[in-house]
């Protein structure tokens, strides 16, 4: 549990200097916790810009200048290594990318108030401002959410928006861990932590990017085109720092790997192409990619996704099923999402025994078992009131 001791916040700390760093990083080594947020830019690149990273404690609030020069970002990463000292987030995926890419790690141990509020019962990806008002009566001015960060010199206010982000979360870690605790499910949020905390969540797998596009087609060839112009995209956006779309646009992909051009012709009728694309050395680097899928034996191509197989899901059992997924997470006071998704009900409606989240765990306990039971008819739903009530 964190610190309930309370102290008004100084003005925030600029930080610019490597030594400066060190000494705040050092202070801030002998705290139970630290809140973490940061500002950057990503419009433009495919890699995330670090901007500014902010840092309070129960004691003092600090804005780093990341881009400062000659500052060394080494002391913040021992830092956020440092396994003494919860880092708090809210909303951590993105922070966390950013770190996993400058110091090759997750920051340990973590803590998301993004999740912890959806297992206290604050609905889906409730967001920051709603989120600060319910738990502090605080509210936070995003005046400046939209800013340049890469722009410099920093302005005041910008400064102190940065640093009121961490300022509130702290906060708002305290009193969803006082919650959590009476309701006891602190537990519950350190298993949704397990994803967060894994590196391989946050480096993206050209090999694999193609099954985001959802392809719709059960042939296995045009799975493998689109599996090869996909990791070469990413490669390619990887090398170039520029954000995938601006590289090739996801309908460009799945025409190409439908109509699998084999010349620079060829490929320049697809949509969003250019001659000059097609010519260029982007579009020769691009049909030797197909080339190469294009040599590989048909066992080498992609399975078709599993969503594809078996027998469809009957809509009536899909609907029972979200019907007691609600009444449940209504009992339960927690976010459906965390629960189960679409797939997951339509797996439950059609596989026997399928390895899914919600049928271990605490997830179990609020749905998982109760689902089964229903679908076995040991289970039937009824209308109490104003309430979906259970009849075993």
């Amino acid at each position: 549990m964190p610190s309930s001791k309370r102290a008004e916040f100084p003005q925030p700390d600029f930080i610019t200097t490597t030594d400066a760093l060190a000494a705040l990083c050092e202070r801030l080594s002998h705290e139970t916790f630290v809140t973490v947020d940061t500002e950057f830019m990503r419009e433009r690149t495919y890699w995330p810009e670090l901007c500014v990273v902010q840092l309070a404690s129960d004691t003092e609030v600090a804005v780093v200048d990341a881009q400062a020069a000659g500052i060394d970002l080494a002391p913040l990463g021992a830092l956020l290594a440092n396994q003494a000292v919860m880092k708090v987030f809210h909303a951590a995926r993105q922070d966390v990318e950013i770190f996993v890419l400058l110091f090759g790690d997750v920051p340990r141990p973590l803590f998301d108030t993004q999740i912890a509020a959806m297992v206290a019962g604050f609905g889906d990806q409730v967001g920051y401002d709603a989120l600060v008002a319910s738990l502090t009566g605080g509210q936070i001015d995003k005046a400046h959410r939209f800013s340049d960060w890469s722009a410099r010199p920093l302005s005041a206010a910008q400064i102190n928006y940065a640093a009121a982000d961490v300022t509130w979360l702290r906060r708002v870690y305290e009193k969803l861990c006082e919650r959590l605790n009476k309701d006891g499910r602190l537990e519950w949020v350190g298993e949704e932590m397990a994803a967060l905390a894994d590196a391989s969540t946050y480096r993206a797998n050209p090999e694999t990017m193609w099954e985001r596009l959802r392809p719709r087609t059960n042939n296995r060839r045009m799975l493998g085109m689109l599996r090869a112009i996909a990791a070469w995209r990413e490669r390619e956006a990887q090398r170039s720092n520029i954000p995938r779309q601006r590289m090739l646009k996801d309908e460009a992909l799945l025409e190409i790997a439908a109509t699998a051009p084999t010349d620079a012709d060829q490929l320049a009728r697809a949509r969003g192409i250019t001659k000059g694309f097609a010519d260029g050395k982007s579009g020769v680097s691009l049909l030797a990619a197909l080339n190469e899928a294009r040599a590989l034996p048909d066992d080498a191509m992609p399975e078709i996704p599993n969503h594809r197989d078996g027998p469809k899901a009957s809509p009536a059992l899909v609907s029972l099923l979200k019907v007691l997924l609600a009444a449940k997470c209504e009992q339960f006071n927690v976010a459906p999402k965390l629960i189960a998704n679409s797939e997951d009900i339509d797996r439950l409606a059609t596989e026997a025994a399928p390895d899914l989240a919600c049928l271990s765990g605490w997830r179990a306990d609020v749905f998982g078992t109760d689902a089964m039971a229903l679908k076995g008819g040991a289970l039937a739903l009824g209308v109490d009131g104003k309430r979906v009530k259970l009849i075993r």
